[in-house]
């Protein structure tokens, strides 16, 4: 938002010197023709430069991948502490 402020603000105040600067137009010995003409031209070579120039490059983030995991499973087990049999849950996977 503050960017278009700025530049709202910037052609308002060059188009506001171009204003006051610029003399009554007056149609003599064809200069508007001239400057209708070299403005055609212009605006034809500046918009072919920006037609041919390559597009900005693109930037895409890689596709997500998934990765499928063994299935694992808790399997109770029994075991001898010393003291005696006993039972733990122990994770197996194929």
């Amino acid at each position: 938002m503050k960017k278009t402020v700025t530049a709202l603000l910037a052609a308002a105040t060059v188009a506001g010197s171009l204003v006051s600067v610029i003399p009554a137009a007056r149609a003599g010995d064809g200069q508007i023709a001239a400057g209708v003409a070299g403005g055609l031209i212009g605006g034809a070579l500046l918009g072919g430069a920006i037609a041919a120039s390559r597009p900005a490059p693109v930037y895409v983030a890689p596709a997500p991948v998934y990765v499928e995991e063994a299935p694992c499973r808790l399997v109770r087990e029994r075991f001898w502490d010393g003291y005696g049999w006993r039972f733990r849950r122990v994770q197996v996977c194929d």
